[in-house]
């Protein structure tokens, strides 16, 4: 995947967090490399279960919240997306 579509899948995947969660800021606005949890955009385990949702029903990628590697998978939006990429069903 080039620069380019790798920077719009997410920026997709930023809108579809922004929607999900009625955030309340642009999705432009979230750091692709900031922490989703905590410090970062301050997500909390609700709301990953509202991602994790939004996710599998828009690409087709199941989120477990017992898979040992969320804390990896969620570290960032960068992380997610790519993530979704290497496993979304086309």
């Amino acid at each position: 995947m080039s620069d380019t579509d790798d920077r719009q899948e997410q920026a997709k995947l930023a809108q579809l967090i922004v929607s999900t969660l009625s955030l309340n800021l642009r999705p432009s606005d979230i750091d692709v490399d900031a922490p989703l949890f905590g410090e970062g955009l301050g997500l909390d385990s609700i709301d990953i279960l509202e991602i994790s949702l939004a996710v599998s029903q828009t690409y087709g990628v199941k989120l477990r919240s017992d898979d040992e590697r969320n804390v990896s998978i969620f570290s960032s939006l960068r992380a997610l997306n790519t993530h979704i990429q290497q496993h979304r069903v086309r």
